[in-house]
């Protein structure tokens, strides 16, 4: 009995040493300082725009990865308010070293791809993914609505200490992260060299304009309301608004149609923040009867299961409005979950989701560097058992 103890605390000890290594070694901040400030390139509070740099070695040290950070956005003075003194709104606010794990890693064994390359995490404080752009300042309130220029700061540093170098280049992001690098995946790719390898991953930011479980447009209206609070029309693509209302233009299904760099989709169809807060969000669910299925998918009932599903059905048709591409990356997994190439449990690890027998890390390396075409989408849930799907802590479940 003593030795089975002896060996299970063992293994555990093993397991905890592993994961903590995966976990990565912390990354310094680095504010950009190229006159930032002077020139209006700040967070919604004023201070400097920031990132994270680990530096490229060996064979990797003329490529880049610029990951986006994710954090919903703010659609009027009220909620930017809220954000500005987080570190959602101010770089004074934000940890001077974070981890680096998953898709930035820097050991080969959990990101075999990119381990080596210059990875670096853009810090998000602007509240509207990067596009805002307004002079005016509201004394009263201080909100600075600048995130286009953020955008510009940040990308003009990372050229003048190497980028413009660059043979290979990714530009990522999760959540509202993802949703910039759909924005700026043709701008990002303008600034870097002609004979560059230069593609982009979105991370859960595919967000549909779907109705809620009332009938209403919820998200569409909310995403007016963010375009216009921060100015952010001209700042999204031409092709699209040409067309579209601006709104319209923060949606992936209408504004991605002409994109011209390849670009890679990692999102769960069942997409977590899209259940809580475009699916079924706090408006639309004044009794909270959907409360407990969106903390844990287990709890769902049979008929919000078959809502969850007929949305899954809405997910793939905006999918299919972008059309085919060869050069599109596609990994769709029937998980309940929001962001997975952040952490190394879902982007490559013993257990991490699986489709065609192939982790994302694999997928994603393997479209990068066209070994091999991925465009797989999962059946429906429950079917994949190798899914992370995430329980939520009731105290910490912020709605639209």
């Amino acid at each position: 009995m003593a030795e089975a103890r002896s060996r299970l605390w063992l293994c555990s000890l093993l397991f905890l040493v592993a994961l903590l290594q995966a976990r990565g070694v912390p990354v310094r901040i680095t504010y950009v300082r190229n006159n930032a400030v002077a020139r209006g390139a700040v967070c919604l509070d004023g201070s400097p725009p920031a990132y994270h740099l680990d530096r490229g070695f060996g064979t990797g040290i003329n490529n880049w990865l610029v990951h986006i950070e994710g954090g919903g956005w703010c659609n009027n003075v009220t909620t930017c308010l809220a954000r500005k003194n987080t570190r959602l709104g101010s770089s004074k606010q934000m940890a001077k070293e974070i981890p680096f794990s998953g898709i930035l890693s820097n050991k080969r064994r959990y990101n075999p791809d990119f381990y080596n390359w210059n990875r670096i995490k853009v810090r998000y404080c602007d509240g509207a993914s990067f596009t805002g752009d307004i002079e005016a300042v509201n004394p009263a309130t201080n909100l600075h609505f600048r995130g286009a220029r953020v955008w510009q700061a940040v990308m003009e540093d990372l050229l003048s200490i190497g980028m413009a170098k660059a043979e290979n280049a990714i530009l990522s992001g999760c959540s509202a992260g993802g949703l910039t690098t759909i924005i700026h995946c043709d701008g990002f790719r303008a600034l870097l060299p002609m004979g560059a390898k230069v593609k982009c991953l979105s991370d859960a930011g595919f967000f549909i304009n779907a109705k809620d479980v009332s009938g209403a447009l919820h998200i569409e209206s909310y995403y007016n309301q963010v375009v216009a609070t921060h100015g952010s029309a001209k700042h999204l693509p031409r092709s699209c608004t040409s067309i579209y209302s601006p709104g319209l233009c923060f949606f992936p299904q209408y504004m991605a149609r002409q994109m011209r760099t390849p670009l890679f989709i990692l999102n769960a169809a069942y997409d977590s923040w899209q259940i809580k807060n475009i699916l079924a969000p706090g408006v639309a669910d004044p009794q909270g009867t959907w409360h407990g299925c969106e903390l844990d998918i287990n709890n769902c009932s049979p008929n919000q299961l078959k809502v969850m599903q007929d949305f899954r059905l809405e997910f793939m048709y905006s999918l299919g409005r972008l059309g085919s591409s060869s050069s599109r990356g596609l990994f769709i997994d029937s998980c309940y979950a929001h962001c997975q190439s952040e952490t190394q449990e879902t982007w490559l690890w013993g257990d991490s989701p699986v489709l065609a027998k192939t982790s994302i890390a694999r997928a994603v390396g393997d479209w990068f560097f066209d070994r091999k075409p991925f465009q797989k989408i999962d059946c429906a849930y429950p079917c994949n058992p190798t899914c992370h799907n995430r329980v939520f802590d009731p105290r910490e479940h912020p709605n639209l």
